[in-house]
């Protein structure tokens, strides 16, 4: 057996047990969260969500992502309670206004026919939140990504936080100092952070989110590039984004296997090649080793990954969620009941 397999699989060892010491759910709440909640109220919930995501996906591929995505930016801000789905109402900012979702956040009307599906079947009974956590578990499955159990029960939140979107969310140029305290933040480790950023395996960003990454400015110095992997890449970036103009120029997040959900975002970060500042300092700005060691676990064991993502996603899908007779069931999530 190789130095180098042998390497790998004592990573892969150690991973596991990090992982099983990091899974602990988000609060107190989400003992009420159950996996057969609608067996009885809406026993077809669940294929009715998943149905949807998949027309949805084959009709844009990149909408797996965005579904993805729109959970995380719902859970990072007041927990997971779909309140990033209202829309601004007489006093109310909606979250969909601020710096890290304007023009940049997509799949509401994906979850719009969804929430309309439910209430057809299931009058008032399936909540926006619990929507949000399946539809992302669907669309990471129809990109060939792990499935998990989502358990349900979840109820809407009642209003919207402006300006917990613009503090919480992580911005696509943070330091590694920045997202470790994001992340711990909503009660999420550095083994959370690193499962959970290999979602960048999926989707598209902006040329406003990579311009800093594509013209940053390297220290000659630095022994980082010996294959020149990182210029060339550069090159390539910056020939999608130019200095100025362009804005939403779309590159793939991980130009390998844009449109599969697995391991290659790992393989990227190693050589350089992640789209977003904050990909890369995983690798650059991590002093320690110790996400470097994750990463290279990763990257060389696309199961280990699945495994880590789906504890991680089930952690993150319980933070602060309202259950009992919090909040509500919305009949529109766009709107608060009237």
């Amino acid at each position: 057996m190789g130095f180098m397999k042998v390497v790998f699989i004592l990573l892969a060892s150690v991973l596991q047990q990090v992982i099983s010491t990091t899974t602990t759910i988000g609060n107190d709440n989400s003992e009420f969260l159950v996996l057969d909640y609608y067996k009885e109220t809406c026993p077809l919930a669940q294929e009715i969500v998943a149905l949807n995501v998949e027309l949805a996906v084959l009709e844009n591929p990149r909408m797996a992502a965005s579904l993805l995505r729109l959970q995380f930016h719902d859970c990072f801000v007041m927990g997971c309670d779909a309140s990033v789905l209202l829309d601004s109402d007489g006093g109310m900012l909606s979250e969909k206004e601020a710096g890290p979702n304007l023009n940049s956040l997509h799949g509401f009307e994906v979850i719009d026919k969804i929430k309309y599906r439910l209430e057809e079947a299931c009058p008032l009974t399936v909540s926006c939140a619990d929507i949000l956590a399946m539809a992302a578990r669907d669309a990471v499955a129809s990109r060939g990504g792990p499935r998990w159990e989502v358990s349900l029960g979840r109820k809407d939140s009642l209003r919207a936080s402006f300006d917990g979107a613009n503090q919480f969310l992580p911005s696509p140029n943070s330091s590694l100092k920045s997202l470790i305290a994001n992340f711990k933040e909503q009660g999420l480790a550095i083994p959370d952070l690193v499962a959970l950023s290999g979602s960048h395996t999926v989707g598209k960003a902006r040329c406003l989110s990579f311009r800093q990454r594509a013209h940053e400015v390297r220290n000659p110095q630095e022994n980082y590039d010996k294959y020149k992997r990182y210029n060339t890449f550069r090159r390539i970036l910056r020939s999608i984004c130019p200095k100025s103009g362009k804005d939403n120029q779309l590159a793939p997040l991980d130009f390998n296997t844009p449109a599969r959900f697995d391991n290659h975002y790992f393989l990227n970060i190693l050589e350089g090649r992640g789209l977003l500042g904050s990909d890369n300092v995983l690798i650059t700005q991590d002093k320690e080793g110790e996400i470097i060691r994750q990463v290279w676990a990763y990257a060389s064991n696309q199961h280990l990954f699945f495994e880590s993502f789906v504890n991680s996603m089930i952690k993150m899908g319980n933070i602060n969620v309202l259950t009992g007779t919090q909040g509500e069931i919305r009949k529109n999530c766009r709107f608060v009941n009237e």
